[in-house]
């Protein structure tokens, strides 16, 4: 293609001032991308010929592995997603769903994704064991209403995703189909050539008994992955566990009462009185609002040098209620606790606080559900509030009982900490930016929508789902963040827009044009991706704009065109050879071919 007639740059020389990260200054800047709105992007061309060649090896790779494209509404009715229980928390308050309703009322969402409407067609479609396993799989926009759009393609409100869902008779080919998929998803960003790690993860909103995320690590990533060197344990934040490290014993203090006053963080208590953070229990209290519009406060201690993993607590709390949870918020709204609870001194709350201290008159649950960490259960004696303002005191030998408290792993693994008793190994941490996700969803959608089969027997049973994702965008920014120098992009071939940039210096010189043209239609002829910048602009401009675009490879035709000579020059080593014009298709062929070996 040549860039005058049918493939326009449009790069810009200054970065937007919205661009935080470099992945996203460099699409903005590299004319990839327009932004429309806050979180709304226009793909350009050179940006659409990343993401179909993205889209081509993910359909290679699961058509190979029997899954069967297809292509699903954008637009769902709210009666299925209610169905599953999950519309309430999906639109009410901080909810992601975008909804509205039509001319006659009825109430729709525009989806993030496809979980309910999948299962509906299987519902009608799959009858027998025999038509099992399934798996189908489309790749289309995605919506969801961020709170604060960011990062570009990384947090935006509307995505190109590839969501995939499988249908088995069974626990055990689930699992199966599972394990497959995840080495179908290893393949597939292999040959987008990106680096990730999979990692255990929380199976969030969309549910099931087991998930896997693939991560790109970057200093720019949003989640933290936490690892051992060895390889051997791979989680992120939100499900990794751990050992924390041990607690300092307390000794003897000679007043069990400690006043505190305006000493109501750790540190100060600890500074004030000598005191390390592990021989204190911090008291933290929720809000946990369900699909029932119930509230029941929730009161939950943990060692004061560790803290909580709200995703754990979210599914603990889950567990323990017959309710959907919808929203889980840490108490600290005056006004709330002025209305709902009797004298209650926040920040100086210990774990024995009576269930009389709510109120009669509110519309909380009149009792607390407690809930302790492992880290907290396991101190004899500590320091914690005194249920007074300015007051501490010392718990001497205080029992976390089973009959008054859940207890359970709810604290944040970190750095440092070991694996476990058995392996000791201390774990790593980096960020990472998640691009792929496999579920194991059970029979979770399967039993609310009616979805299913017969077995041999004859008998009605719950079809097993797995549902698979892949961000196609994310990949593509997770790419730059991967491939990148100070001069702009550096695109793994398998995925780059074009193979092969032509840059002639000066079209006006008849030797360069008569080169340019027979090296460009030379190329074509052999089905290489390429790329004509015939603009009638200064060579320095041309340079620019081609490291910036991050083309594997250019062709530079300059002065030694009388002599049929050109330079060769590889984006990634910065390797440039002067090489006759006849032996360019095979000094292309012989360095892509090795790109194409090292990026997969």
């Amino acid at each position: 293609m040549r860039v005058t007639t049918s493939f326009p740059l449009g790069t810009l020389r200054d970065t937007p001032s919205e661009a935080e990260i470099i992945s996203h200054q460099l699409l903005l800047r590299g004319g990839f991308i327009r932004r429309v709105n806050s979180g709304i992007y226009a793909y350009m061309p050179l940006m659409l010929r990343v993401i179909e060649k993205i889209s081509s090896i993910i359909e290679r790779e699961l058509n190979n592995n029997g899954c069967t494209k297809l292509l699903l509404p954008q637009l769902h009715p709210a009666e299925l997603w209610k169905k599953s229980e999950r519309w309430e928390g999906y639109t009410a308050g901080e909810g992601i769903m975008f909804n509205l309703k039509d001319r006659q009322g009825k109430e729709f969402g525009l989806g993030p994704t496809h979980e309910e409407v999948i299962t509906s067609i299987a519902s009608e479609i799959i009858n027998s064991y025999k038509q099992l396993p399934l798996c189908f799989y489309q790749i289309q926009t995605k919506f969801r209403d961020e709170i604060r759009p960011r990062f570009g393609l990384m947090r935006s409100r509307e995505f190109i995703m590839k969501d995939g869902y499988s249908f088995h008779s069974s626990k055990e080919d689930l699992v199966s189909f599972y394990e497959k998929m995840g080495k179908a998803y290893e393949e597939i960003f292999k040959n987008c050539g990106v680096d990730t790690v999979g990692v255990e993860a929380d199976s969030g909103a969309i549910g099931g008994a087991s998930s896997k995320e693939f991560m790109v690590t970057a200093d720019i990533g949003e989640d933290s992955i936490l690892f051992t060197e060895s390889g051997s344990y791979a989680a992120n934040l939100e499900k990794a566990v751990s050992l924390p490290s041990k607690a300092v014993k307390l000794e003897k203090i000679e007043n069990d009462l400690i006043e505190t006053p305006n000493q109501k963080s750790i540190a100060d208590i600890c500074k004030k009185h000598n005191l390390d953070s592990s021989q204190i229990v911090k008291v933290v209290i929720y809000i946990a609002k369900f699909e029932n519009k119930s509230e029941v406060p929730i009161l939950t201690c943990i060692r004061g040098d560790q803290e909580i993993n709200e995703v754990k607590l979210f599914n603990l709390i889950n567990k323990i209620f017959t309710s959907n949870l919808i929203h889980l918020n840490m108490m600290d709204d005056i006004k709330q606790i002025k209305k709902n609870l009797n004298n209650f001194p926040l920040g100086y709350i210990g774990p024995d606080v009576e269930d009389k201290s709510i109120n009669n008159d509110s519309n909380w649950d009149k009792k607390w559900i407690r809930i302790a960490d492992k880290s907290a259960d396991e101190l004899s004696t500590f320091v914690s509030g005194g249920n007074k303002i300015n007051i501490h005191r010392v718990f001497y030998k205080f029992s976390f009982s089973k009959e008054n408290f859940t207890i359970s792993d709810i604290r944040n693994a970190k750095e440092g900490d070991y694996i476990s008793l058995k392996n000791h190994e201390k774990l790593k941490e980096k960020k990472g930016i998640e691009i792929g996700h496999i579920f194991q969803l059970g029979q979770k959608y399967s039993d609310k929508l009616n979805a299913k089969f017969s077995d041999k027997d004859g008998q009605l049973k719950n079809l097993w789902m797995g549902c698979y994702g892949v961000g196609v965008t994310r990949i593509a920014q997770a790419a730059i963040e991967q491939n990148h120098d100070n001069n702009g992009i550096i695109w793994p071939i398998q995925i780059s827009p074009f193979e092969v940039l032509i840059i002639p210096t000066n079209l006006k010189d008849s030797n360069q044009k008569e080169l340019t043209e027979e090296i460009y239609n030379n190329f074509k002829n052999h089905n290489i991706d390429v790329l004509l910048d015939d603009r009638d602009d200064r060579a320095g401009v041309k340079f620019k704009d081609a490291d910036l675009i991050g083309i594997p490879f250019q062709i530079i035709i300059g002065r030694d065109s009388i002599n049929k000579e050109v330079e060769f020059f590889c984006r990634k080593s910065k390797r440039k050879l002067k090489i006759s014009s006849s032996n360019l298709l095979e000094k292309f062929f012989s360095e892509s071919k090795i790109m194409y070996n090292n990026n997969s």
